[in-house]
């Protein structure tokens, strides 16, 4: 009963919501199209006649055309009008004087009484061109003083009504904004003239604070929301991936709408998130990313994360500081680089509405090689059988269905000069390759911008919502994963027949799971059943605010105050039907439920200088304060089923062996926080940058340093401002831009750990009872600190037609936070020490080429990253608070990873081999196993890449557009466990080769296949592999048709094709090297039954009208 009284009130609330947003689209359409029904009021002595004009024309919202010079210098001596309609109001204005007037639709023309050429509207024609005659698509044509207006088609023609004597407005990026006075004419060429400043493009930098491209000396990368969205992705950061420098992106391998790792310039700290800040206009978010598994051997964790539901639909554009140095006024968290995120806002200009629909389909990419020759021996489930007389059929590949995913969007936008609307929404419905994986998204939008004051005062609201639902989100390993039955099944079986997962059992009265296998010594159950009947549902709800309010106190001076509200209430469910394998739910099943809420406030106010002094300088000026709150909360309750099977309630949940306990736990995080920057700039040419930023986190509270401070300098210079102007014009078509930047800046982080200082210590609650607290509590808690530098040039050669960027940079993060065990004596289980030295240093490079050849462009990118890691320094002299004895830090192992003095993050070594006699050779047995033996560590690779580059290609042609993207990761090495086990199991391709053979080589014998892969199953060293790919990681084809096609109704109607993953050009791992099981920093690098990476074909289109 309750839970259908919460179905109704969830129904309730989500017809609320609609029902206000269509309230608010209705009151925007009534103010835009009902502006005839308005009512004047003009209350005033010894007014003008244009004074009271113009009042008519912003009261009625029409637009009024008269002769200035006609009507200046007359005055009314009393004009009283009172809640008047136009018509009366504009009698009242001219009576006694030689003047009349018109009402056409929206305009009001105002003639002198005597014979004259009545103006009417004019049907406006004319094409817009640049200074080599070839057309330009998508400039934008305004009539100024009124709403109308329309852009140009990928012939440059464009159509528009507009009165005699009125005036266009033409603009488009890059180009020098035109006006043109209707004449008698009805055909206008139009030619573009290009911007002498638009090298002086504006971004937005840290804390929504616009600055001048030129003027930035850090490496900062823009990306038009555009093209994240000419290829869908439920989550949007993947269509990151080889087009900007320095970011190394990796999709998780838990199907739609996964986790994504970004990882900026290495990883710089051992227990802290390497992962990079988010930050959506102006503000960050938390992320809420459940980090997903480690990649072991019974991981079944997998989840989405905060960013990933968002609407690309929405971004106008990303900007991508990937040094601290551009995050330094983000204080914690800063050293990994933040990812800026501009929304889009109403427009001024009519109801424009545009509407985005795509279709995509995926299957498996690449899958390991199996053998169809040799079968399994009878009651084995080992494929070292006989060979088959007829080779099997049956591939893993045809357990995977052809997954699919819908995105259906919309915005909409208008506006007047004072107050523009936006509202959007989308829906995204998607199947994953692996049968009852499904994600759904939804996400409704509302955003509005107004004036008031004359102009001085801002207002800037928006509220979404966003709904997602997850079910059975798949994870990596050998718990809960079809991937493991898929693989391993015996050769020679009948797959088909597990299709039927289920029989009904008499004596039970209830259905149990058919698997002829049986568990196969590795837990594996029946691949449908999982789907089926290890059911993991999760559901989402999520609310956004966002304030912004700014006054202008002068035009060089304001005042600004944000707010922004972020909650995400989240439910899962875990229900394991009967007969479900033992380890995980008794003979009834198992039921488990939990929910998790999250909350983050964030609030500034900032005070903003920007001025002109003497010509030659400039100076802005930005301090401010902000506070920052995050709160979680999570509780979980389950157990196995008491009486009833398969009854997933609360009640039916045998108290006896029930666990409760706080699922995430509750915390609360908060920083306190002030900043400041100042940019000063001479000739426009050499720029000074200082910001400093002081915060008061919560982590550090009852600790000796509980402020920390973060400062940054940093100095860029154009040279090609800086010579003369003839030199700079005589040298222009070669080199047309050059700067050099540098810059300085030290940064840190807290660590998100809470309760590591004395007197902030809480304990869990778990079935009842407190949890002891396992840290020893740190009364010298520090932050980690992060200082780096950065240099590098951006130029523009050739008529800006090249661009080459360079960056190298270099970083050292101090007070690593490293753990070691304490006796259980001591009341706690483990000890932080802080110490050690993380270096990352790496180089940035981005060549672009952007050239016209008649109708026909080409444009290509190409970026290239290398990082070198090292660990510079781990303690050697750490003591034991509690015993004064020395502590042992300097080899730390954290699951297949060891940390050591001189070698890196990411370093993957072995501790078991082959044993071997005191000659060194291998000791075999036919038919036996070769013993192995424990040994001392050894370096057998590393997960981190030497090179990741890209290479993007653009073609257009008129109304058709092709783009190509190649991808590579040269260096590095992963280890495939599920190759192992492929490999132990006789399904592999190798095993049957080596049985072709009849031996395989280990050292200096000769062994027989299965005893050779028994002895290797379990060393890492065996299945080792690099992770240098190369591979076509995107094609998108487009064609947008003419507007007249349509009757002008839709406008830029665009049909899109497109795919990702389409060759792997190289590789030499058994899957593919750019999944990760996790987005934790030692999650990398190994594969224990991923899901494979997905090949993705679609089609979208996209229209306005």
């Amino acid at each position: 009963m309750l839970q259908i009284y919460e179905k109704i009130a969830e129904q309730i609330v989500h017809k609320r919501v609609f029902l206000t947003f269509l309230s608010l689209l209705l009151l925007i359409q009534t103010q835009v199209f009902a502006q005839n029904n308005s009512k004047i009021t003009i209350q005033k002595k010894n007014i003008t006649v244009i004074e009271a004009l113009k009042t008519v024309e912003k009261q009625s919202k029409m637009s009024i055309n008269y002769s200035d010079s006609e009507l200046r210098g007359k005055e009314i001596a009393n004009l009283n009008l009172q809640n008047v309609a136009v018509s009366t109001a504009l009698d009242a204005i001219l009576t006694g004087m030689d003047f009349t007037y018109q009402i056409q639709k929206n305009y009001i023309i105002i003639t002198a009484k005597k014979p004259t050429v009545i103006q009417t509207v004019r049907n406006i024609k004319g094409k817009v061109v640049d200074e080599s005659g070839e057309p330009l698509i998508g400039v934008n044509i305004s009539v100024e003083g009124n709403l109308t207006g329309t852009i140009t088609d990928f012939d440059g023609n464009f159509a528009i009504k507009a009165l005699a004597n009125s005036t266009l407005k033409v603009s488009y990026v890059g180009y020098t904004t035109q006006q043109v006075v209707v004449s008698q004419k009805d055909f206008y060429l139009i030619t573009m003239k290009p911007d002498t400043e638009v090298l002086d493009e504006v971004v937005v930098t840290a804390l929504g604070i616009k600055r001048s491209e030129k003027a930035l000396s850090y490496n900062v990368q823009k990306v038009a929301g555009d093209e994240l969205t000419a290829i869908k992705d439920a989550n949007f950061m993947n269509s990151l991936n080889g087009k900007v420098a320095g970011v190394n992106i990796q999709r998780s391998a838990s199907g739609v709408g996964g986790s994504t790792r970004v990882v900026m310039r290495g990883n710089k700290s051992i227990a802290g998130d390497n992962n990079v800040l988010y930050v959506v206009d102006g503000m960050p978010i938390g992320n809420q990313a459940n980090r997903e598994g480690d990649g072991s051997a019974f991981d079944s964790k997998s989840s989405g994360e905060g960013i990933a539901n968002f609407n690309p639909d929405d971004i106008e554009s990303i900007s991508v500081l990937t040094g601290p140095s551009a995050a330094a006024l983000y204080g914690a968290s800063a050293a990994n680089g933040v990812i800026l995120i501009n929304t889009k806002k109403g427009k001024e200009g009519v109801l424009r509405v545009n509407v985005a629909s795509a279709l995509e389909f995926s299957n498996p990419f690449v899958l390991p090689r199996f053998q169809n020759v040799y079968g399994n021996s009878d009651g084995s489930y080992f494929s070292w059988g006989d060979k088959l007389d007829t080779p099997a059929t049956w591939e893993p590949k045809d357990f995977y269905r052809t997954g699919t995913m819908y995105t259906n969007s919309f915005n909409l936008s208008v506006g007047s000069e004072k107050n523009q609307t936006y509202i959007s929404g989308a829906a995204v419905n998607s199947n994953g390759v692996v049968e009852n994986n499904k994600y759904n998204r939804y996400n409704i939008t509302f955003r509005n911008t107004a004036k008031f004051l004359t102009d001085r005062l801002t207002l800037d609201f928006s509220a979404s919502y966003v709904r997602e639902y997850y079910n059975n989100m798949i994870s990596s390993g050998v718990y809960f994963n079809p991937t493991v039955g898929i693989y391993l099944y015996p050769r020679g079986m009948n797959f088909g027949a597990e299709k039927y997962f289920e029989r009904y059992d008499k004596e039970l009265g209830y259905n149990v799971q058919s698997w002829a296998p049986g568990s196969m010594g590795v837990e594996a159950q029946n691949p449908y059943w999982v789907a089926y009947r290890n059911i993991r549902p999760e559901t989402k709800d999520r609310y956004i605010f966002y304030g912004n309010l700014k006054y202008d106190i002068t035009d060089y001076l304001n005042v600004s105050g944000r707010f922004r509200l972020d909650n995400t209430y989240s439910e899962k469910e875990d229900k394991r039907y009967a007969s479900t394998a033992s380890t995980f739910a008794n003979t009834n099943g198992r039921y488990a439920y939990s929910n998790e809420s999250f909350r983050q406030k964030y609030a500034d106010i900032m005070v903003n200088f920007d001025k002109q002094f003497a010509d030659i300088y400039h100076a802005t000026i930005n301090v401010g304060s902000s506070f920052e709150e995050y709160d979680t909360k999570g509780h979980g309750y389950g157990g196995d089923l008491l009486l009833i099977p398969n009854k997933f309630t609360y009640g039916n949940v045998n108290p006896a062996v029930a666990t409760v306990s706080e699922t995430g736990g509750d915390s609360r995080k908060r920083n306190f926080a002030t900043f400041g920057s100042a940019e000063l700039s001479w000739k426009s040419a050499v720029y000074l940058t200082l910001t400093g930023r002081a915060d008061r986190p919560s982590q550090l509270v009852n600790s000796k340093n509980e402020w920390i401070f973060y400062p940054s300098v940093g100095l860029s210079a154009i040279f090609t401002e800086l010579i003369s102007p003839e030199l700079r014009e005589s040298i222009s078509p070669v080199l047309s831009f050059l700067k050099v930047r540098g810059s300085f800046t030290e940064v840190g982080s807290p660590i998100s750990f809470t309760g590591l200082t004395p007197g902030t210590i809480t304990h869990k609650l778990e079935n009842g009872t407190v949890a002891p607290f396992e840290y020893y509590p740190l009364s010298d808690f520090q932050a980690e600190r992060t200082r780096s530098y950065e240099i590098g040039i951006d130029s523009r050669w050739f008529n800006n037609t090249v661009s080459l960027g360079i960056t190298y940079y270099h970083s050292n993060t101090y007070n690593q936070l490293l753990k070691a065990d304490l006796p259980g004596t001591s009341g706690y289980k483990y000890l932080y020490v802080q110490a050690g030295d993380v270096q990352n240093r790496g180089l940035e490079l981005t060549l672009g080429y952007d050239h016209n050849f008649g109708d026909f462009n080409y444009n290509t990118t190409f970026t290239a990253t290398t990082n070198q890691n090292k660990l510079k320094k781990l303690p050697t002299n750490a003591i034991n608070p509690l015993t004064g004895l020395p502590l042992d830090l300097s080899d730390i192992k954290i699951g297949r990873f060891r940390l050591r003095e001189g070698g890196e993050i990411g370093a993957l070594y072995a501790d078991r081999r082959v044993e071997r006699n005191e000659e060194g050779y291998v000791s075999y047995t036919p038919g036996q196993a070769i013993p192995t033996e424990t040994t001392t560590p050894y370096k057998i690779g590393t997960v981190n890449p030497k090179w990741n580059l890209g290479w993007r290609h653009g073609f257009s042609y008129k109304g058709f557009t092709a783009n190509v993207l190649f991808t590579a990761r040269i260096g590095g090495n992963v280890i495939s466990k599920t190759q192992a086990y492929l490999d132990r199991f006789g399904v592999s391709e190798v095993s049957a080769l080596a049985r072709k053979q009849g031996y395989v080589m280990l050292g200096n014998i000769k062994m027989q296949p299965e005893d050779y892969y028994t002895t290797v199953q379990d060393l890492d060293a065996y299945y080792v592999y690099s992770a240098t790919n190369v591979r076509l990681q995107e094609v998108n084809i487009g064609y947008t048709f003419p507007d007249r096609w349509f009757g002008n109704v839709m406008k830029g109607v665009t049909f899109s094709m497109y795919g990702t993953n389409l060759w792997m050009i190289y590789n030499k791992a058994p899957f593919d090297p750019e999944l990760t099981a996790s987005t934790g920093t030692f999650g990398q690098g190994y594969d224990y039954f991923m899901l494979p990476s997905n090949r993705t074909y679609g089609f979208s289109l996209k229209f306005a009208f």
